[in-house]
C-alpha cells in the first residue's frame, strides 16, 4: 500500500467504513439493487424497507451510496428530488420518537460500585483472574461515567496518555473522537473524589494488569491472560448489561454504553452545572446534541411549575372572592304596561 493510500484510509474513521460497508452490502445483496444506480430504482428501495428501519438507518444508506457514486465518479442519485420525497414521506409516515438510552443513577452506580468489590469469583475463577476482572470491571464503569465517554473513546484510552496526579486528579488525552472531526485530538480533565473514585479505580486496575503502555481496557480470556488489543467497542454493552445484570439491577436491557455519557449528563443538571460548563466538560460542540441528553424528568417539572406558584406571595391572594351580583333584567314592554295599571 503507499503512502498516498495508507494516508487516505487512516482519514476515514473504522466504525464509518463499517457502517457504509454494511449499507452497500444490504443495497446489493439483501435487496439486489445493482451499482451504480438510479434515482427511481434508490427511490423504490427506499420505498420498499420503508416500514422495517428507522429514519436514520435510511440517512446512513443514503450518506453510503452517495459516497460509492461519488468516490467512483458516476452521479449522485440521493441528491434527486424523487429520493428526497420519498424520504421525506416516510418520515411523514413513519416518525417515531428517537430511542435514548436509560441513564444510569447514581445509587445505581454505587450499587454496582459495591457489588465489585464484594462480589465472590466463580468456581471456574482462580482468585488472579477475578482481581483482574473485578479491577478492570470497576475502573471503567466509573472513568466512563464520571468523563462520560462514549464507547469508542472509553476503548480508545492509552496509558502513555494517561497522567495521573494522586489525590488531584488525571488528564487524559485522546487522539481522535467522534466530535473531532480534524483529528486535532482533545484534553480531559477527571478529579480525584471521596467515594466512587475513578482515579483510585485506575490506579488499582494498572497495579493489578502490570499494564504500562498501550490500551488501558483490554479482554480476559478464561486463563487470565490478558490481550495486547483493546476491547472491542461493540463489547462495551454487553459488557455494561452483563455487569448489571450480576449486580441485580432492574431492566439491566434497558441500558447501552450511552448510559454512561446520559447518567453523568443527568446527575450534572440536577447538581446545579450550566449548561456551558458541562458542554466543556463532556465535549459536545453544540448545544443541539447537549439537549439531547438532558431529559426533564416529572419531579423537575413540577418542582418547576411548583416554585413559579410559590413566588406569589400570600398577601397578593384575595382571601375570599368577591360576590357579584346580576343586574335585574329590564321589563319588557307588556310588563311595564302592566305595572302602570297595577299602580
Amino acid at each position: 500500500m503507499s503512502s498516498v493510500e495508507t494516508y487516505l484510509k487512516l482519514a476515514e474513521r473504522p466504525n464509518t467504513e463499517r457502517s457504509y460497508a454494511s449499507a452497500i452490502k444490504h443495497f446489493t445483496q439483501h435487496w439486489g439493487g445493482m451499482l451504480p444506480t438510479t434515482a427511481a430504482v434508490l427511490a423504490r428501495y427506499l420505498a420498499d424497507n420503508a416500514y422495517l428501519v428507522s429514519i436514520n438507518t435510511h440517512r446512513l444508506r443514503l450518506a453510503a451510496l452517495s459516497r460509492w457514486h461519488t468516490d467512483h465518479g458516476f452521479p449522485d442519485p440521493t441528491k434527486a428530488k424523487v429520493a428526497l420525497q420519498v424520504l421525506k414521506g416516510i418520515r411523514a409516515a413513519h416518525a417515531v420518537p428517537e430511542r435514548q438510552a436509560r441513564p444510569i443513577e447514581l445509587l445505581q452506580l454505587q450499587q454496582v460500585s459495591d457489588w465489585i468489590a464484594s462480589s465472590p469469583r466463580s468456581n471456574r475463577q482462580t482468585e488472579q483472574i477475578h482481581q483482574l476482572r473485578c479491577a478492570r470491571d470497576h475502573a471503567m464503569l466509573l472513568l466512563g461515567f464520571w468523563r462520560g465517554f462514549r464507547s469508542s473513546e472509553l476503548v480508545g484510552l492509552r496509558v502513555e496518555h494517561i497522567t495521573v496526579e494522586p489525590g488531584v486528579g488525571m488528564s487524559i488525552y485522546l487522539p481522535q473522537s467522534k466530535g473531532d472531526r480534524d483529528y486535532e485530538g482533545r484534553h480531559f480533565k477527571c478529579p480525584a473524589l471521596s467515594r466512587l473514585c475513578p482515579v483510585t479505580a485506575y490506579e488499582a486496575w494498572l497495579a493489578v494488569s502490570g499494564i504500562t503502555e498501550g490500551p488501558v481496557f483490554r479482554q480476559i480470556n478464561q486463563w487470565g491472560h490478558l490481550r495486547a488489543e483493546a476491547m472491542a467497542a461493540g463489547s462495551v454493552v454487553p459488557w455494561l448489561r452483563g455487569l448489571f445484570l450480576d449486580a441485580n439491577i432492574d431492566n439491566a436491557q434497558a441500558y447501552t454504553s450511552h448510559s454512561l455519557r446520559r447518567g453523568f449528563a443527568s446527575w450534572a443538571r440536577a447538581t446545579g452545572w450550566d449548561l456551558k460548563a458541562m458542554m466543556e466538560y463532556v465535549g459536545w460542540k453544540d448545544v443541539g446534541s447537549a439537549m439531547r441528553y438532558l431529559d426533564l424528568s416529572n419531579t423537575d417539572l413540577q418542582s418547576q411549575f411548583e416554585s413559579g406558584l410559590t413566588a406569589i406571595p400570600e398577601s397578593a391572594l384575595p382571601t375570599k372572592p368577591a360576590t357579584r351580583r346580576r343586574p335585574s333584567p329590564a321589563p319588557s314592554s307588556g310588563e311595564r304596561s302592566y305595572l302602570k295599571v297595577v299602580k
